[in-house]
């Protein structure tokens, strides 16, 4: 076999694997207020040398049909990134319901033939390779339009599974509403979860702080891989 040959066939079998679950795109969630960080842009804090943004970028893009990025101000700020950023479409600073809301009106216009949307914080560093897949077996054995992480008792509404079909449900949740809490939006739709071990680190540990970036840098000296 050509090495031409052989390529185009490992590409196409990653394609494959990947494409096990639905398609869906990932949004990375970096409209954050940033205030225990000390202000500025969170995501580009850097981790073992590389920006919080970049690691989810890497973590991710194996996972996912494509990525963008929700930020509001100055996009210009994460052009080194190649992806689309994507403002908030709700008015006044509506938590992380706004940027998901925003990532699935952009989809139905951008892509329209995706119907699953992954969002991530763009604080939490050690995110799972395995992501993506486990949340839509979870979603699919419970039956339930939507599904979210959880790593020992602690749930991770955040880390989820979104379909595009309810983005006009949110929309009317958060502006004639004036919904804000995930937990209550979730709960009237049903939501699964995919569980995962806190040892030997939680994978959805959040770098809120310079002490949790502190923390992270030991678990990444210990733990390369993570």
């Amino acid at each position: 076999m050509s090495r031409r040959r052989a390529r185009a066939t490992g590409a196409r079998a990653r394609r494959t694997e990947r494409l096990a679950h639905p398609e869906t795109l990932g949004v990375l969630l970096a409209g954050g207020l940033a205030r225990r960080m000390g202000g500025g842009d969170k995501p580009l804090k850097t981790l073992g040398g590389v920006t919080l943004l970049d690691r989810a970028v890497a973590r991710l893009a194996p996972q996912c049909d494509g990525l963008i990025v929700n930020a509001n101000g100055d996009p210009a700020r994460f052009s080194g990134l190649g992806l689309p950023v994507v403002a908030d479409t709700v008015e006044g600073f509506a938590g992380p319901l706004a940027g998901i809301l925003a990532a699935l009106e952009w989809m139905a216009a951008h892509r329209p033939q995706t119907g699953w949307l992954l969002s991530i914080p763009t604080d939490s560093p050690f995110l799972p390779a395995d992501l993506v897949p486990r949340l839509h077996q979870a979603r699919e054995a419970a039956g339930m339009p939507l599904a979210c992480a959880r790593s020992g008792d602690q749930t991770h509404p955040v880390v989820g599974l979104w379909p595009v079909s309810l983005a006009a449900d949110l929309r009317h949740a958060l502006v004639v509403e004036d919904l804000r809490k995930i937990d209550r939006w979730t709960a009237r739709h049903g939501i699964a979860e995919a569980v995962w071990p806190t040892a030997p680190y939680d994978p959805f540990f959040n770098a809120n702080s310079p002490e949790d970036l502190a923390e992270a840098e030991t678990v990444l000296a210990r733990f390369p891989a993570a």
